[in-house]
């Protein structure tokens, strides 16, 4: 319990504590949820495109330790624990089919949900990318999206599972358990933020305990992301909702 504690504190867990003061402090704001702005992937030098593209670069190699950290934790208890969480290639073609089901299935609902609690103000305006224009702005994108899914899915999935499972809690509580951390680090979008990928965590919680394969929430995850980051970055000012 204690390791799973403090590899949620170098990581997710540490985000969800930031998210909750993130809305604490929209909250305070004297203008409601709706009319606020969430900015992601930003640039960090814009009149200095190489050190821009640097820090990105090392910011998405920084943001995959903690993944590392637990896939070597559950590596070095068992020299198989990539493959028994299903952190691997050998299925290649049922990993990208679940993995783009998945996507469909929590997309299309998603952008619906994200434009509700956005008109009904629980939830801000999310700027999914903000890097300057640049030749490189759109692989940057992709990495972050596979950063996401790679820390995510290996973290709130395959470890915590395998760690949980481990201590005998049950596939309900674990699944629950994971579920609302997982939305908790994206209450700094609004509570909307966090109700979406609450239902997500426990979609993707089962389809693990069904398959024991981590991949297909993986490419899921990365499809999600890739479609929000780049879409945005592509149609912001051209279609509305997007602003």
């Amino acid at each position: 319990m204690t390791e799973t504690v403090l590899v949620l504190l170098v990581s997710l867990g540490a985000s969800a504590l930031r998210s909750a003061f993130a809305l604490a402090i929209k909250l305070a704001r004297p203008e409601p949820l709706r009319e606020q702005t969430t900015a992601m992937n930003s640039s960090r030098a814009p009149d200095l495109p190489w050190l821009d593209l640097a820090y990105q670069l090392v910011d998405v190699g920084l943001g995959l330790i903690p993944a590392l950290l637990a896939l070597h934790l559950l590596l070095r208890d068992d020299s198989r624990a990539a493959r028994a969480i299903g952190f691997d290639g050998r299925r290649p073609g049922s990993d990208l089919a679940r993995g783009l089901l998945l996507a469909a299935a929590v997309g299309l609902p998603g952008l619906g949900w994200y434009l509700a609690a956005r008109a009904i103000g629980i939830n801000t305006t999310v700027a999914a990318a903000n890097l300057e224009s640049h030749w490189w702005s759109v692989p940057v994108l992709v990495l972050a999206a596979i950063q996401n899914a790679v820390l995510e899915e290996v973290v709130m999935v395959g470890y915590l599972f395998t760690r949980w499972g481990q201590a005998g809690w049950g596939v309900v509580v674990v699944i629950l358990t994971s579920a609302l951390i997982r939305g908790s680090y994206h209450l700094y979008q609004g509570v909307g933020g966090f109700a979406g990928n609450l239902v997500m965590g426990l979609l993707f919680g089962w389809v693990y305990t069904r398959t024991r394969r981590v991949m297909p929430l993986v490419i899921a995850h990365t499809v999600l992301d890739v479609v929000a980051f780049v879409g945005y970055a592509l149609l912001r000012g051209q279609v509305g909702w997007l602003t």
